[in-house]
């Protein structure tokens, strides 16, 4: 990847939106001569999908609403505007509109687990995201999503087993996509243990500064310490980097009370 990668916290979970259809272009002035042919009207699912591409969530919920028929897609599409709104209840109603039209697009189950993750269920997300994975089990973003649910119920090696089965697959699962975000409300332990995972699973991947940017706040959260880190296997290979010994020796210099041991 080219220049420095964004490292997005591990908590937040994906969202998967299907792919927007772009309503139609303005109608340009016609040449002299020539015949005018009268643009298509946008359909209430388009102007909706150009706010919602816009982060205009509410008017693309207004645009959505107007559709008479909506399908599937369309309930997800409301779905994810309203989670971002962070009115869940709503986008429960929506994805399982979506779901009773479409039993099995992993996408929705996948959003209806972010969802019970952000309510702290746990148990009904895990479920979700395996419901998801029987449909589409090469899913990289469901396995991510599914680790870090597995985490946060301190379920360590499961997580750690789905982190590395979505990194098989996708080496750079763990960076930022670009898809909506959404929080999930673990302590700051479980963050740290989050962000450590993360740091074994870029390393795996061979993205070192990944690694190394997750260890910061693993450090910083208290999951871990220099003097562990030091003797972590796991991290081994980043004993010579100047970045990895910068960052251990920083820990050393902080004042004792900030310092990880």
């Amino acid at each position: 990847m080219p220049g420095q990668p964004t490292i997005p916290n591990p908590i937040p979970n994906r969202v998967q939106a299907p792919p927007q259809t772009a309503a139609p272009a303005a109608m340009l002035p016609p040449a002299p001569n020539s015949v005018v042919v009268p643009a298509p009207q946008a359909t209430p699912e388009e102007i909706g999908d150009s706010f919602e591409a816009r982060q205009r969530y509410q008017a693309a919920i207004t645009a959505y609403a107007k559709d008479p028929h909506p399908s599937a897609e369309l309930w997800n599409k409301m779905g994810i505007a309203y989670q971002m709104m962070f009115n869940l209840k709503e986008a429960i109603r929506c994805y399982r509109e979506s779901i009773k039209l479409d039993r099995h697009n992993p996408l929705v189950l996948n959003n209806l687990g972010t969802v019970y993750d952000s309510q702290k269920e746990y148990k009904d997300a895990e479920h979700m995201y395996r419901k998801a994975l029987k449909i589409n089990p090469k899913s990289a973003f469901v396995l991510k999503n599914l680790g870090t649910n597995l985490l946060v119920q301190h379920k360590y090696d499961k997580g750690w087993d789905a982190y590395k089965n979505a990194l098989a697959l996708d080496s750079h699962i763990f960076e930022d996509n670009g898809s909506p975000k959404v929080e999930n409300p673990a302590t700051v332990q479980q963050r740290g243990a989050m962000n450590y995972f993360m740091a074994r699973g870029c390393l795996r991947a061979g993205h070192t500064e990944c690694a190394i940017q997750y260890l910061r706040m693993a450090l910083d959260e208290g999951y871990t310490s220099a003097k562990k880190l030091a003797s972590d296997v796991d991290f081994a290979s980043l004993h010579d980097n100047p970045e990895f010994k910068e960052l251990l020796a920083e820990q050393q210099r902080a004042p004792s009370g900030e310092r990880r041991q």
